[in-house]
Parts: structure tokens; C-alpha cells; sequence
């Protein structure tokens, strides 16, 4: 694990270069970094159609198929980098992968909003205004009419606002270069149209949680539930709105739609689910009405006996990604080699806990060109602290009278 896989180093620096080239705008010198992309195209199928495009960018005519076919090939060699580095980590730790399916429906195109993705390319992120963001609103608004389109329109609502806070970018001591970058490139290919829909079938049977990553945002956080349903990994999620003054373990009232799912997490529960949605990425639809309560179960347990054998979820072609990567393990013994990342505000583990730790069940993640790895619940002595732990807990219900407040508050502001 700790060997690199070859050709991943130099496949993330002619990203880098295509960034770096993003930055600036392609209306200025860009060629070497676009014809660096190409070359590592080369010999691919979209290796004529990238030299070209590459060309005629760096010849000042820019064009959207040219944009959109650079795009594809920058997110071509990211899923490269995520194969490489998932193949390592199975190859690893003996997991097996099952393989993707899609379904047969197609996803809709939204041609409004890519003349606005083209002007940020052209214009790079140095040269985004007030102006510029708000030529986003109107495609946005169309986008936002369609549910066929919310997927789209959320990802490119949430680029405009982190854009929009950051204006002028140009005073910006350091720019998020590569998420900007992620986020122009999904958006751009999803805007395209004719991805197969993920394939869909109906499972029964007893889902074993492993843990939960909470994931919070300053308008949202989701929760992210990893367990084993008959031998398969699965993940579960769900997403509230908040604002960004509910931090940490106010968070857990703002989940008081999800009574089951709350406990479950909280008391560490199996839970018997009965015809839940699961995709072909192995994310499980969460229904409340669907699923019932069980006995406790050790997630430590689950770990040991049905993880190594439990079938890993494929990964649909757009989420192949390196920072995507989180795949439940078990370590046990000495931990103190091991990166940790990502703690969890509303959890009880913290850097101190995990000092002197004897297990972890976690998330193998790779970020920042190492293998980190996030606790989802830690083993020390006869304790063994979870994420979840103090979700239904006295204290939690204290940090969620900020929310009682703000909704009163918000009440009383629509009834004037």
C-alpha cells in the first residue's frame, strides 16, 4: 500500500497542468498544458479528438465540443488514477468488486447552462466577477424546473455560490483549484446527456452497520451509513438542510425524520429491510417505512466475520474518482502508522481516543498522494466510542435547541 501504482504521479500532474491552465483561462497561453493532456490521451480512443481540441483551443478557437472533449479526457484520466489506486487497495486486502451494470434510461441534456461553463473556462477562475456568477442564475433556474435535471442544477448552484463568495477570486490568497476543477468538469459532462441510469433492484434481508460518516457542509449534512446487507457492502444515505451555525452535535435533531435510522445508528442495531431500493453503485434508497428494527450487533463483530468476505459494490463510470474512494476496513493491532482524517464533530473520537486505540473500523480513503484512514468507531480498552454514539444522547438534544429556536424564529418571519 505504501508503493505507488505506476503512472499515477505523473497522470496527477498533467491534471495538475490542465488546472493550472483552467485557472487562468483558456483565452490566455494554455497550449502546453492542454497538449501535455493529449499526449497522455494519445492512446486512447479519445486520443485524435483531445490533439485536436487541444489545437484549437490553444489557436483561440474555443468551442464547447472542444471543451467537452478535454473535459472527458481530464475525468478519463482520474478514473485511471481511481482504478489504479482501488485495484491496489482490493488487491490488498483479497476483496472482491462486482461489476457494473447500468440501466437501460438515459439522463436528459442541459444545453443552457454550457455556454456559462464555457465563458468560466475562457475566462478561468482568476477572472470570475459578481458579473460573470451571476450569468449563471437564469440556466440554473430552467435546470431547477426539471427534476429530470436537479443533479445537474444542484452541482452547478453550489459552484456558482462557493464562486460568488469568493469574488473577486483574483485576491484569493490560495484557490481550491482542483475541486473547482472537478466540479466545471462533472458539471460539463453531465450537461451532455445519455448516461445510462444506474440499475435498480429491490433487496430484503438484514443490513449490518459498520459505521457512519457524517458529512457536514454550511446549507446540508448526510449521513453516510456502510454496512453488509447478504454479503454485499452497502451504503445508506441521508441529507437535511441546515444553515451554517448548526455544527457538530446539533446536527443529530436536525435527522428527526429519521427516527429508525437514528436509533439504529445510536444503539448500534441491526436493521431488517424489506424491498429498499438498492443501485448499481451499491447505494441503498433509505425508506423509514420500510425497515424494522433488530438486536444490537458489535460493529466490530460484523467486521471480523462478514467484512473479508462481504462483495464490494462497482463504481458507476462518473464517480471514478480518487477522492471518491472509502472503503470499510478493519485494522487492528498498532495503529500508529496509519494517517487519520476526517474526524467527526458530532462523534466522540478524537485524536486523543484513538491514541493507544487496539481497532478501528474505518474508511480507507487516498487523498493528498497518501492512504489515510477516517475511524467510524475505535476499539481502546473496554470502550469502544462510535460517530454516532451521542446522536440520541442529552447532550445533542441541548446543541438542537438552536434549531427549536430557528425555526420558530423562521415561523414567526412567514406568518408576517
Amino acid at each position: 500500500m505504501d508503493a505507488p501504482s505506476e503512472g499515477v504521479e505523473e497522470a496527477l500532474e498533467v491534471v495538475a497542468g490542465f488546472d493550472e491552465a483552467l485557472t487562468h483561462g483558456f483565452a490566455r497561453l494554455a497550449g502546453d498544458q492542454l497538449r501535455d493532456l493529449a499526449g497522455a490521451l494519445a492512446s486512447t480512443p479519445l486520443g485524435q479528438r483531445a490533439a485536436e481540441a487541444a489545437e484549437k483551443i490553444a489557436a483561440g478557437s474555443v468551442a464547447e465540443e472542444h471543451l467537452t472533449v478535454l473535459a472527458g479526457g481530464r475525468a478519463a484520466l482520474l478514473g485511471a488514477v481511481h482504478d489504479a489506486l482501488l485495484s491496489q487497495l482490493d488487491t490488498a486486502m483479497g476483496r472482491r468488486r462486482a461489476e457494473y451494470v447500468a440501466g437501460e434510461g438515459r439522463s436528459a441534456a442541459g444545453a443552457g447552462c454550457r455556454s456559462w461553463l464555457a465563458e468560466l473556462a475562457i475566462t478561468g477562475w482568476k477572472g470570475v466577477d459578481h458579473d460573470l456568477v451571476s450569468a449563471s442564475a437564469q440556466p440554473i433556474e430552467a435546470l431547477l424546473a426539471d427534476p429530470g435535471m436537479r443533479r445537474l442544477a444542484v452541482l452547478l448552484d453550489g459552484l456558482a455560490a462557493e464562486l460568488s463568495a469568493s469574488c473577486p477570486v483574483a485576491t484569493m490568497e490560495r484557490l481550491p483549484r482542483r475541486r473547482w476543477a472537478d466540479l466545471w468538469t462533472r458539471a460539463l459532462l453531465l450537461s451532455q446527456g445519455g448516461w445510462p441510469e444506474p440499475a435498480v433492484e429491490e433487496v430484503s434481508g438484514t443490513l449490518l452497520i459498520l459505521g457512519v460518516d457524517v458529512q457536514e457542509h454550511g446549507t446540508a449534512v448526510q449521513v453516510q451509513v456502510h454496512g453488509v446487507l447478504d454479503e454485499r457492502l452497502v451504503r445508506t444515505s441521508v441529507t437535511v438542510a441546515k444553515v451554517d451555525t448548526i455544527v457538530g452535535l446539533a446536527v443529530w435533531p436536525l435527522l428527526s425524520g429519521y427516527p429508525k435510522l437514528v436509533r439504529a445508528l445510536a444503539e448500534q442495531r441491526a436493521v431488517e429491510v424489506r424491498d429498499l431500493p438498492l443501485l448499481g453503485g451499491g447505494d441503498l434508497v433509505w425508506h423509514e417505512d420500510r425497515v424494522m428494527l433488530k438486536d444490537p450487533v458489535d460493529p466490530f463483530v460484523t467486521a471480523r466475520v462478514a467484512l473479508a468476505g462481504a462483495v464490494a459494490p462497482a463504481v458507476p463510470p462518473l464517480e471514478r474518482h480518487p477522492v471518491r474512494i472509502a472503503e470499510p476496513v478493519l485494522v487492528e493491532g498498532d495503529l500508529s502508522g496509519y494517517a487519520f482524517d476526517r474526524l467527526t464533530p458530532s462523534g466522540p473520537i478524537t485524536e486523543d481516543v484513538l491514541k493507544g486505540a487496539s481497532a478501528c473500523v474505518g474508511l480507507m480513503r487516498w487523498d493528498g498522494g497518501q492512504w489515510t484512514l477516517q475511524p467510524l468507531a475505535v476499539q481502546k480498552g473496554k470502550k469502544k466510542p462510535h460517530n454516532a454514539e451521542l446522536a440520541l444522547s442529552p447532550k445533542a438534544a441541548k446543541a438542537g435547541e438552536a434549531v427549536t429556536v430557528l425555526k420558530e424564529r423562521a415561523g414567526r418571519l412567514l406568518r408576517k
